[in-house]
């Protein structure tokens, strides 16, 4: 079981037979798909429904493209982090606690190759998801309201793929370190209300992984200063390193805790 790519097997025909691969990126995909077009239809809809009188009238503001993906990337991160935690956190802790990870451990297995597999099988998913996800709202957004520019768009789906890969790396760790329970409600904490934290003080400093959303927003913005976007890039893969060392090492360190 040495072998990477038999892990990499293992993990992707894991999450097959789950169906991960398929209900995920239907998620996503659908929010990408609604968020655009109810924006479109939203003044139809409140007037059909709203029970408005005839001769009232309201200024509904005017959406651009930009400001739909900012809208979308802000459910994104509310349902798409939920979905993520709640779909991965039982992801190395499950295994100890059912049992099955025993099949492994009793063969001489490299606990690197076995939390990287891991790592990059959760991730190909997700950001497979998410891109999915814009992608379909890209093209409803041309059709609906006005073009975006394709260079703007990657590095703004780009800049937040990186915010994913953090969190992905977080669940990860964390499920190698805890038990399921305990590793998804720190995921949220670390995921969401931190995120919320920096939402409401984060004036008070400029580089941290939780403004990589607020920066990925810049690149649809002219003239912004992308400085402290670089630093925050920089230390957000530098605290991947050191989570997926930890991670690493707290499979190996908790191997024995596994379900006989």
């Amino acid at each position: 079981m040495n072998g990477f790519s038999t892990l990499l097997q293992k993990e992707w025909r894991e999450h097959t037979r789950n169906f991960k691969i398929l209900w995920i990126p239907l998620v996503f995909i659908i929010l990408g798909i609604l968020e655009p077009v109810t924006n479109h239809f939203l003044p139809e809809i409140m007037k059909s429904v709203g029970n408005m009188p005839a001769e009232a009238e309201f200024q509904w503001p005017e959406f651009k493209g930009e400001d739909i993906f900012q809208s979308l990337l802000g459910q994104y991160q509310l349902i798409g982090i939920l979905i993520i935690i709640l779909a991965f956190m039982g992801t190395i802790s499950g295994e100890r606690k059912n049992g099955t990870a025993t099949l492994l451990y009793v063969r001489p297995m490299s606990f690197r190759n076995y939390f990287m597999s891991k790592w990059i099988v959760v991730n190909g998913i997700v950001l497979g998801s998410v891109w999915f996800g814009f992608m379909a709202a890209w093209y409803y957004i041309e059709i609906l309201f006005n073009h975006v520019d394709a260079r703007e768009l990657f590095a703004f789906v780009a800049t937040y793929s990186l915010w994913l890969v953090f969190v992905v790396t977080v669940v990860l760790a964390l499920s190698a370190w805890l038990p399921t329970g305990g590793a998804a409600g720190l995921a949220i904490l670390i995921a969401l209300v931190l995120q919320i934290v920096d939402a409401l003080i984060g004036t008070y400093w400029t580089v941290s992984p939780w403004k990589l959303s607020m920066y990925a927003s810049y690149w649809f913005q002219s003239e912004v200063d992308m400085s402290h976007f670089w630093m925050s890039s920089g230390l957000t893969m530098l605290l991947i390193v050191i989570l997926i060392v930890f991670g690493i090492f707290m499979s190996k360190r908790n191997a024995a805790k596994t379900t006989v």
